[in-house]
């Protein structure tokens, strides 16, 4: 079975299938916050490429608050997984006042994270996501959406493991898909780590101002 040590040795293993995109101008490698900014900290700087973050929240079963029924981006854009919902028997409607805590939740993160950087832009741009894994797929589905908006050239999902199913999904959506892992029993994404400690809000400043002065 497929193991990590920890989110950064993930993002090590996922550059030996990156190298295409080492050094290349038009390419910028995205982290999902909060746990895969620190993967994709150690893939953006093996790479020499810029580090960003694009900002998705879970829209969380209200009855299973680890259920994901969906996902914002940090624009607004939502997905929702209509065959999960119909089986909670969840609407939309129902979810409206979590969709608008999310909203506002993003909102804050992506002001914390990037400071008083400008706007992300990734137009013409290769745009490489990377999460410390994917498990239903919500906030990563969310991100390809806001990479989309803002008009990639191509988007690349790099991650180190996902259910087969999930990303049978997700190829679907995007230019090219690298995962290290695809394990049929899949209990969840820390199950692959060795280490897998919650990442708070200020690693991920801190790798953020560490990878502006990387380059």
């Amino acid at each position: 079975m497929i193991r990590f040590k920890d989110r950064a040795d993930a993002g090590r293993k996922l550059v030996s299938k990156l190298l295409q995109y080492k050094n290349k101008p038009s390419a910028v490698v995205i982290g999902l916050p909060r746990g895969g900014v620190v993967t994709a900290f150690e893939v953006a700087k093996e790479l020499n490429l810029p580090l960003d973050i694009i900002v998705s929240r879970k829209i969380a079963s209200p009855a299973q608050p680890e259920l994901a029924l969906g996902a914002l981006s940090q624009e607004g854009f939502t997905f929702f997984d209509e065959k999960i919902m119909r089986m909670m028997a969840v609407t939309k409607e129902e979810l409206a006042p979590i969709v608008h805590a999310e909203k506002q939740e993003a909102k804050r993160r992506l002001k914390l994270y990037r400071g008083d950087l400008p706007p992300l832009d990734l137009e013409n741009k290769v745009a490489i996501l990377v999460d410390d894994g994917i498990a239903t797929g919500a906030t990563m589905m969310a991100t390809i959406l806001s990479a989309r908006n803002l008009k990639a050239q191509k988007i690349i999902i790099a991650v180190p493991v996902s259910p087969p199913e999930t990303l049978q999904k997700i190829k679907k959506e995007v230019d090219e898909v690298i995962c290290l892992g695809t394990p049929s029993v899949f209990r969840g994404v820390g199950a692959f780590y060795d280490s897998f400690a919650q990442t708070d809000d200020n690693e991920v400043i801190s790798l953020m101002k560490r990878s502006k002065r990387l380059q």
